[in-house]
């Protein structure tokens, strides 16, 4: 028999395909802080929701996700023609990806960001033009991004992995200089202090890209939507496939969008965690990030106080092994020496410090 490698499509010859956090087994006893998940549950009127949506499950869902949309719409003020539903926001990334790059049309990236980025355009066919950051401090390449060339840019904002904030003032620079489509990935947003909105009616080659994985708490459920004018939604909606969010999905991201004061009370907490931790690597004189989202990027320091990429990994073993997972990104030199840690519940954050400090006192040992 031949291999099926024979019949393979040309476009992914060479491709390798996103590679995800760690996500163990339900029955470990594992502090899981490793792939930015809400430590909350959602709201409570989810399954409630859910349950009773599972009565019609022999039928399709509605195509459009069309009462999700007015939800998020009013939500924002926006109206329905300026919304689209995804199963998930990678769905949405999908769509832009497939919508505006080819084999003729570049795609633009920061680097290191989001590595789905490459992973999609990869899947397409399509060249994707890297924005190298000049250091560790994650300084948003204006100019840089606006003379890339591409046809689309991806703009993580907060950044991943780092969580750094990017001012608006820089975004609309950008938006009115680039000569493509920007779409602004907020996953994170709503843990930051600013976001895009304000500049959807402004500019039309503007895309915001946003979840309900983080801040609802909805990361099994995969629900993410979009954001632009509706000339752009109508070109998305022509690339989407027809039946892509699922009955019970709809129905328990509406119901967590209606509940706002759980959504307030949940993401309250993790901002009093972040800046608690933050406090935690400050005193121990480690680099952090100022960060936008549910998570730190830090540079661990070893008992000379001296940080690199086999003191980073070094704490990553460490803590793996006293079943702490975090995530660690080796293959880049400027995020090499770093961690990136999602933000738990109080206890979780205390055995977290905990573990850190038993890890100091064996590196003084040493």
């Amino acid at each position: 028999m031949n291999s099926p490698e024979k019949y393979l499509a040309s476009n992914l010859q060479s491709h390798h395909p996103y590679k995800p956090g760690i996500q163990p087994k339900f029955s470990a006893q594992v502090l899981k802080l490793n792939t930015n998940e809400n430590p909350y549950p959602p709201s409570e009127s989810v399954s409630g929701a859910i349950l009773e949506e599972v009565q019609n499950l022999r039928l399709y869902p509605n195509p459009a996700s069309e009462d999700l949309r007015r939800c998020i719409a009013d939500l924002y003020g926006f109206s329905e023609q300026q919304v689209i539903i995804g199963n998930g926001s990678d769905d949405i990334l999908n769509l832009c990806m497939r919508s505006f790059s080819d084999q003729k049309l570049k795609a633009g990236m920061l680097d290191p960001s989001y590595s789905l980025y490459e992973v999609l355009s990869s899947i397409q066919g399509s060249e994707i033009e890297r924005i190298v950051f000049k250091s560790d401090d994650f300084e948003l390449p204006v100019a840089p991004i606006i003379e890339c060339g591409a046809n689309i840019f991806f703009l993580t904002n907060p950044h991943a992995p780092s969580g750094r904030e990017y001012a608006r003032e820089d975004i609309e620079t950008i938006l009115e200089n680039f000569n493509g489509i920007v779409v602004i990935d907020e996953a994170y947003v709503d843990f930051a202090r600013q976001n895009s909105l304000a500049l959807l009616g402004k500019f039309e080659n503007l895309i915001i890209s946003r979840t309900l994985s983080k801040s609802y708490s909805l990361a099994g459920l995969r629900v993410g939507y979009a954001l632009s004018s509706a000339g752009i939604i109508s070109i998305l909606d022509q690339a989407r496939e027809v039946y892509n969010v699922d009955r019970l999905a709809q129905a328990g991201a509406i119901a967590a969008i209606k509940d706002q004061e759980y959504f307030t009370f949940t993401k309250s907490e993790i901002l009093k965690q972040r800046d608690l931790l933050l406090a935690n690597f400050n005193e121990w004189g480690w680099k952090t990030i100022p960060s936008g989202a549910n998570f730190l990027f830090t540079q661990p320091l070893n008992r000379d106080f001296q940080s690199d990429p086999k003191v980073a990994r070094d704490l990553y073993e460490f803590l793996s092994k006293n079943e702490i997972l975090v995530r660690y990104f080796p293959l880049n030199s400027l995020t090499s020496s770093y961690l990136r840690i999602s933000i738990g519940k109080p206890t979780e954050m205390s055995i977290l410090v905990e573990r850190v400090k038993q890890w100091q006192v064996q590196e003084k040992q040493k």
